[in-house]
């Protein structure tokens, strides 16, 4: 049986490619996705990507993930900093969650090396770009391989 993992891209994700893209780097979400599902293809696994601005459109997905998803992957961005409500709807989940950066958190301000999702993620990738995904993605496939 193969594992559903999903994928989750908070705010300004659907920015990438043209913010900030000394930081963030030029390829788009829609870059992003493709080679999630590429690399999904090749683990044998099914993958779903979806990306909001809204705390509670994520908070949605994560509760709906619960006994629909074997894992989560998320890439929270600014929510990672501050949303305890996105780590309650993590932990009531109960499922396996990767937290993922573009960005190494702590080479920057402050306010970012603090994560409400790192005490319940199985690991945390951050500074190595979208191959962080692909990183968090091959891990999670293992798990269930």
């Amino acid at each position: 049986m193969s594992a559903n993992i999903l994928v989750l891209h908070g705010p300004n994700l659907n920015m990438l490619g043209t913010r900030e893209p000394d930081v963030y780097g030029h390829e788009t979400l829609d870059d992003v996705n493709a080679s999630i599902q590429v690399k999904a293809g090749e683990l044998g696994v099914a993958v779903e990507c979806r990306q909001s601005n809204s705390e509670g459109d994520l908070v949605t997905w994560i509760q709906q993930a619960r006994g629909q998803a074997d894992a989560i992957i998320i890439n929270a961005g600014a929510y990672t900093h501050t949303s305890v409500a996105i780590a309650d709807a993590l932990r009531a989940a109960e499922l396996p969650v990767y937290e993922v950066h573009l960005s190494n958190i702590y080479q920057r301000e402050s306010f970012r090396h603090h994560s409400y999702i790192s005490s319940l993620a199985v690991a945390v990738i951050c500074g190595l770009g979208p191959d962080g995904y692909l990183s968090a993605l091959a891990a999670a496939a293992k798990k269930f391989g």
